[in-house]
């Protein structure tokens, strides 16, 4: 069964994410990379309006925000293309979250938009890109996808890459010196990916990490998945 961690937020703003994981919980860091989207989902859609698109890049935790708003409304989680398995009608008046939005075919996007302005429900779509950015055919469409609200989360930050890099760490039980943190967190690519990929490379070498083995791993990666920082 998954496991519950709360957000570092202040008690108003507190959602509860379900996480799976091997041992140990770890904590959802706030900071200035996705807090406008923590403090926008903690509220919404009270007053807020019926649509709204959460978008940010790959690994930067806008699907497990996502999820913690579902669980906390009781919306219907929806995956891209399920979306067109579903008659529309069956989901009238209650939240929906429609998480890889752009996977889903025009017309089931356009049902579930008109459904969730027709009063009583909300939908929570989820993307990588901004709906503006999205790829449909539909004119009309196109212009409900412009009107929507949006909000962002951005490339995780320091603060964020940080934790990101303890909890996969944490993963294999390695606890690597605050020193060694700091120094991959200047050489790496803001995401998760990257850090993921360092700490993959780390273990495999099956040595004690420090900031000398960290040196060896990062320069024999590959240029894209590093920063020019030293």
């Amino acid at each position: 069964m998954p496991a519950a961690i709360a957000l570092s937020t202040t008690p108003a703003e507190q959602l509860r994410l379900p996480l799976e994981r091997h041992g140990e919980t770890a904590a959802f860091v706030t900071s200035d990379s996705n807090a406008e989207a923590v403090r926008t989902l903690a509220r919404w859609p009270d007053g807020v309006g019926a649509v709204l698109a959460l978008h940010g890049p790959a690994g930067s935790g806008k699907s497990r925000l996502a999820a913690a708003w579902a669980e906390r409304v009781g919306a219907m989680p929806l995956h891209g293309a399920e979306a067109g398995l579903i008659d529309p009608l069956e989901l009238e008046g209650r939240p929906v979250l429609l998480d890889r939005a752009p996977d889903a075919d025009d017309e089931s996007l356009f049902h579930l938009i008109n459904l969730a302005n027709a009063g009583g429900g909300a939908l929570l779509l989820v993307s990588r890109a901004a709906p503006r950015a999205w790829d449909v055919v539909l004119p009309d469409l196109r212009s409900r996808l412009d009107a929507v609200r949006t909000v962002a989360v951005e490339p995780p930050d320091d603060v964020v890459l940080s934790a990101i890099l303890r909890a996969r760490f944490a993963e294999r039980s390695i606890a690597p010196s605050e020193e060694v943190i700091a120094y991959l967190v200047r050489r790496l690519d803001r995401s998760a990916a990257a850090a993921s990929l360092v700490v993959e490379r780390l273990d495999a070498r099956h040595r004690p990490v420090t900031r000398a083995l960290a040196r060896e791993v990062l320069d024999a990666l590959a240029p894209s998945a590093l920063t020019a920082d030293d």
